[in-house]
């Protein structure tokens, strides 16, 4: 789950990081009333949550008020990489001396937290990592643990910083780390990093990304920063399909029928189980098949939950057949499964027969599941057959 920038830099504020004036705007009108505030030079920045925003002429300048309100109606009505912003937030301009990287993020060989630092920020740290490597520092350190400031110490001074900058460089990284911890977050970015022409330092810019199974976990923080728990953004602001979806899970205490994402595909997928349902996916789109969503679906859910859930998969446009696939299961009942994916098709007004594609749930009353199934003409598949034959059986019938 990706944060806005205005959000990140709320959550580096909780930690005492040094941050210029701000205020986040939704109308030109705000944004005029907080350029006022601020009484001085400002940026106005589009609030999306992909990258590209200054070459897309979403980060303009404004030395008055009405330049502000201006700016503010142009990037407001700006789409970016197809996302409409949440906003604009107007921040005080500041004269740059020194930019700089700072990141925590997972590092998967070593499986353990990473801390990545430069001292040349403002750019891609791919592009540092390829061109500069000696001003590229990687420290990793353990989350069992807690956080030495000498570990962020060890990453600033790698690169070569001394002098001045060094302590209140150590405190900012140190403090993203804990952050990083904190908050069950899988990225904890500051970009630029910032030393000022005064002399101080100060972060100008923030992204990070939360753990999607930390929701729970943190909802003190989520609530604080008003995401409500049917906001399951990504890498963009959930569609209505996916925010339905989380409705669906959070109307029934049952089971799980969540991380709903929306795909331009015509086979709806019912999918999970311990994993089973990013290989489905990988499985269908691997058969040359269109997947119109992915989901997972598990934890012994009630039949009204599946049913839901199934409802909501066929009402989405274009969706022609849905695929019921999940691992061998032990705590989900395959009966009940059944029973609720046959009843959403009806409700949905579908001959189940000819929208059900496949049914392999294996395990848990699976007898009592082929009972149900037969009686309405829909195929069932054992653990005899794989998941990726499955996958490629439902494709198949697809008729694409």
């Amino acid at each position: 789950m990706r944060l806005y920038e205005f959000e990140a830099k709320q959550v580096l504020a909780k930690q005492g990081v040094p941050l210029p004036k701000r205020t986040f705007a939704k109308t030109p009108e705000e944004a005029e009333a907080a350029a006022a505030a601020i009484a001085g030079p400002v940026v106005l920045k589009s609030q999306v949550l992909s990258g590209g925003r200054m070459k897309a002429g979403g980060v303009l300048f404004a030395d008055d008020p009405q330049t502000a309100k201006t700016h503010a109606a142009t990037i407001l009505a700006l789409e970016i990489n197809g996302q409409q912003p949440a906003g604009v937030l107007v921040e005080e301009r500041r004269n740059i001396a020194q930019e700089y990287f700072a990141a925590v993020t997972w590092d998967g060989r070593a499986k353990r937290p990473v801390i990545i630092f430069s001292d040349m920020g403002g750019i891609d740290i791919e592009e540092v990592a390829e061109t500069h490597p000696d001003h590229i520092s990687r420290t990793t350190f353990s989350p069992s643990r807690p956080f030495s400031d000498y570990t962020a110490k060890v990453a600033v001074a790698s690169v070569g910083v001394t002098g001045n900058e060094l302590a209140p460089l150590t405190r900012i990284v140190a403090a993203l780390a804990r952050t990083f911890l904190q908050y069950d977050l899988t990225l904890a970015e500051i970009n630029p990093l910032v030393k000022l022409d005064d002399g101080s330092i100060m972060a100008l810019d923030s992204h990070m990304d939360m753990e999607d199974e930390a929701r729970g976990a943190q909802r003190t923080l989520l609530t604080e920063l008003a995401i409500p728990d049917s906001d399951t953004r990504q890498a963009r602001p959930p569609t209505q399909f996916e925010i339905d979806g989380a409705l669906v899970d959070s109307a029934d205490t049952r089971g799980v029928a969540g991380r709903v994402v929306e795909f331009d595909g015509d086979m709806g997928l019912v999918i999970g189980a311990g994993g089973g349902s990013l290989t489905l996916f990988d499985a269908v789109r691997g058969a040359g098949g269109k997947p119109a969503n992915y989901c997972e679906i598990g934890g012994n859910p009630s039949v009204n939950k599946a049913a839901n859930l199934t409802k909501l998969v066929l009402s989405k446009p274009g969706v022609q057949k849905i695929a019921v696939m999940m691992n061998v299961v032990s705590n989900t009942r395959a009966d009940m499964m059944a029973r609720g994916v046959i009843k959403g098709c009806l409700d949905a007004g579908r001959v189940p027969a000819d929208t059900i594609a496949i049914f392999r749930i294996p395990g848990s009353w699976e007898e009592e599941a082929v009972k149900i199934l037969q009686q309405y003409g829909v195929e069932y598949v054992d653990r005899t057959v794989s998941m990726h034959e499955a996958a490629g059986r439902a494709v198949a019938k697809m008729g694409n």
